[in-house]
């Protein structure tokens, strides 16, 4: 069977496109959609990806409106939460270590979800 290699993008509707897109490469690095062919889009790391719908009652995005919550894996997730908290940004962070990693919980400024994980093993001394 042909399957699919990775996530070629993510798309979603925001309220202002151009700002969410700053605050995204801002915060997180993740570089903003080349304008021209020349340019070369955001490269995520190879790595695992979890791909799982959620019951539509789920109460694990929030807002029961919101219909999507990106995850982003990280390599530092400490440093991560020090760099986004020194820019004002508030992170939940899970205190539960999970077998598969730690995580923690942010909003973008449309208020969508954001988890930030960090794989075991990356830093098994946390």
């Amino acid at each position: 069977m042909e399957k699919v290699t990775g996530i070629g993008g993510l798309f979603f509707r925001a309220k202002d496109p151009a700002a969410l897109a700053r605050w995204y490469e801002e915060h997180l690095g993740v570089t903003l959609t080349p304008s021209s062919y020349e340019g070369l889009p955001w490269r995520q790391e190879a790595g695992p990806t979890v791909f799982s719908p959620f019951p539509e009652g789920s109460d694990y995005f929030g807002d029961s409106k919101q219909v999507w919550m990106v995850n982003f894996r990280v390599r530092d997730l400490d440093m991560m939460i020090a760099q986004l908290r020194t820019a004002g940004i508030v992170v939940d962070v899970d205190p539960q270590p999970y077998p598969n990693g730690r995580f923690a919980r942010l909003h973008d400024p449309e208020g969508n979800p954001i988890e930030l994980w960090q794989p075991a093993g990356r830093d098994a001394s946390r």
